[in-house]
């Protein structure tokens, strides 16, 4: 019998992984000709995000939301964005109504090129039975595993994808 922990554990998975990553990818990829709007469904306002070199901030409105996605999408869309792999993934359940997802992403040309690999965490939370991301922090990494990933030395910023800070 699950315990009441695997329960939301679960849930968090199939919101993340089997739905989430599913539509931000068929959008990024281009797939799916829906505008960036969809992300406020998944991302809260506000929302926290942080990434080596290019980004830390508050995204305080919808509109800065969507700016940061359509900037994510925009990096991918024009270096030829397929589909993304995930080599690792750990969900941390706090209580009923937060959670921590963190994954490796390995995002890729549509014949399996590496463009980018990130470790990212993704701080969730759930209120009146919807999940959403409150804040997205990561950095470009090397390894295939979180623990390496987390310990690896940081990155020099400028380095990855996205070399000029998002305005």
């Amino acid at each position: 019998m699950a315990s009441h922990h695997d329960e939301i554990e679960q849930e968090l998975y199939e919101w993340f992984f089997q739905t989430y990553i599913p539509h931000w990818v068929s959008v990024g990829s281009g797939k799916s000709n829906e505008g960036p709007e969809f992300i406020l469904k998944y991302w809260g306002t506000p929302m926290f995000a942080s990434g080596t070199g290019w980004i830390n901030r508050w995204l305080l409105t919808d509109d800065d939301v969507v700016e940061f996605l359509k900037y994510n999408h925009g990096a991918l869309k024009g270096s030829g964005y397929h589909h993304t792999n995930v080599p690792d993934q750990r969900i941390t359940v706090f209580n009923d109504n937060s959670a921590s997802i963190e994954v490796i992403w390995s995002r890729c040309r549509e014949d399996n090129t590496e463009l980018e690999r990130l470790a990212v965490n993704f701080e969730c939370g759930r209120v009146d039975g919807v999940w959403k991301v409150t804040a997205i922090v990561g950095r470009d990494t090397t390894k295939d595993t979180l623990a390496e990933a987390w310990e690896e030395e940081l990155p020099e910023p400028g380095t990855g994808l996205r070399d000029e800070a998002m305005d």
